[in-house]
């Protein structure tokens, strides 16, 4: 029995425990969370999740610590933990920005992480989570935190120096696309379309068009040419976006993400 500790208990924290709880893993390891908000933990005890009364109950019960927090909190958390972190602790942190040697310095040098930059459709086992670890960690340790968020969505290893530049890919596109989404279903009102109708087709439009991305064969310019006629609406349309250069806006949004992921790293 693996024993598995959650030090905060918010959507994130929340979405990876009762991912954890539903799955064949649920029955291989034991959770155990810890919330300043009781009533977080409370919605948790159906899952069979058992409460801890600090952050330290987590530290003494289990080997691996998820620090499901945010970076503004994170500093102090991890000064907190530093007396009863173990050589044999895997920490794994989900704070956009914080990296494995500001982890170290503030528990112990030899710390063993897991950084994990996931989002919120995991809330819906739909997530789409990054993961990088550090030296420390052994192929074992880090394969039962790999699985446990391929059980949630999609999971992708890459190197830890680029977890921050990751984050506007996956961490934070899902406000970026709601706002993009936004736009068209605005318009659909303003033209007299009904409202439900429009979200239903506009959101299959993105998962279809996310199913030709992964699954057509094609390159996404060729699959833009597939929907663009000669002297047609798609046309029309491509021409207002390539004036207002879109693409140049979306990298700009990506550079803004990663420098502010930077900043909270400091």
């Amino acid at each position: 029995m693996i024993n598995i500790g959650f030090i905060g208990a918010g959507n994130m924290g929340t979405a990876i425990m009762k991912g954890i709880a539903s799955s064949s893993l649920g029955e291989k390891v034991k959770l155990f969370a810890f919330d300043p908000c009781a009533e977080k933990i409370q919605a948790l005890k159906e899952y069979g999740i058992s409460s801890c009364s600090s952050e330290n109950e987590i530290m003494d019960n289990c080997k691996y610590v998820f620090l499901a927090v945010k970076p503004q909190i994170i500093e102090g958390v991890l000064e907190a933990i530093s007396e009863h972190t173990r050589k044999d602790t895997v920490i794994i942190s989900i704070a956009a920005g914080i990296g494995d040697d500001f982890i170290a310095k503030k528990t112990i040098p030899d710390a063993k992480v897991i950084l994990v930059m996931p989002n919120t459709p995991l809330l819906l086992g739909e997530g789409a989570s990054a993961l990088s670890r550090n030296e420390n960690v052994t192929d074992e340790e880090f394969d039962v935190v790999l699985n446990i968020f391929k059980i949630c969505g999609k999971a992708a290893v890459i190197p830890k120096d680029k977890m921050k530049e990751i984050i506007a890919i996956n961490g934070s596109s899902p406000a970026f696309i709601y706002l993009f989404a936004k736009g068209f279903i605005d318009y659909a009102a303003s033209v007299g379309i009904d409202k439900q109708a429009a979200e239903e087709l506009f959101t299959q439009s993105l998962i279809g068009s996310a199913k030709m991305i992964t699954d057509s064969g094609n390159t996404i310019d060729e699959l833009i040419k597939m929907v663009s006629s000669p002297g047609g609406t798609t046309l029309a349309g491509l021409d207002r976006l390539y004036e207002g250069n879109l693409t140049d806006v979306v990298k700009n949004c990506c550079e803004s993400c990663t420098k502010r992921a930077y900043e909270l790293s400091k």
